[in-house]
């Protein structure tokens, strides 16, 4: 298991928990408004950190820290996955993983095996747009939909996300999402924010007016959609 870096505290990562934040460097999309391009791009120009030294804060801060989110990059690329999160639970820790949704052949034996307690899972726009908004020409949703299936009969405590980008997302975009997640548990539009460390450059957040018609275009489908980041 490669950790490509650490938060060693967040109060925003996993809802409703005191956590630390794993990341893993790597990714198989190539998304544009990517917020940590070197994390994807180029993860061996991070120092790694040792899976002693994360245990190690585990242990030092027991009785703090509820619980650890894993992240990337693409956590379902690393091969130890699996054993790192049992270790995780073994000490008495929930885990909340962050994913793509492109590889539900990896994520289905860990919700099987109660991994993860909490899975966050980018929807990155309508089924007919997925292509040129993940940067992957020609690429088939079909994985992604398995994943999105998976997770809502899975019984896991769950979350679809969108990071709504001017130059990617429109109207008829959410209306095609609504339909395809209908009664998602919960479904957050968050406004995209220029990292400066973007694969490409040049990109723009919506207006809080805009993401609010937005998540009306989604509600008669999804009536938990929410907004998320907005200044």
């Amino acid at each position: 298991m490669q950790i490509q870096g650490l938060q060693k505290l967040t109060l925003l990562d996993f809802p409703g928990k005191v956590a630390c934040t794993v990341f893993c460097g790597g990714c198989n999309f190539r998304c544009p408004f990517c917020h940590n391009a070197p994390l994807v791009l180029e993860p061996d120009a991070y120092e790694a950190v040792s899976e002693e030294d994360f245990f190690a804060l585990l242990q030092k801060r027991r009785g703090v820290l509820e619980g650890v989110c894993v992240t990337g990059g693409e956590p379902l690329l690393q091969p130890g996955l699996s054993d790192f999160l049992q270790k995780i639970h073994d000490t008495g820790t929930c885990v909340k993983l962050d994913t793509n949704g492109g590889m539900p052949e990896r994520l289905a034996p860990l919700l099987r095996g109660g991994l993860v307690d909490y899975v966050a899972m980018d929807i990155k726009n309508s089924r007919e747009r997925y292509a040129e908004t993940i940067g992957v020409p020609g690429f088939s949703t079909r994985a992604v939909e398995e994943s999105v299936r998976l997770l809502m009969k899975s019984g896991i405590d769950y979350e679809f996300r969108t990071t709504v980008v001017r130059e990617l997302h429109r109207e008829a975009d959410f209306r095609r999402i609504g339909e395809w997640i209908a009664g998602a548990k919960h479904y957050f539009l968050q406004a995209f924010k220029d990292s400066g460390s973007l694969i490409s450059p040049g990109l723009h957040g919506c207006s809080r007016e805009e993401m609010e018609r937005f998540r009306t275009v989604v509600l008669p489908f999804v009536p938990s959609a929410q907004l998320r980041g907005i200044d």
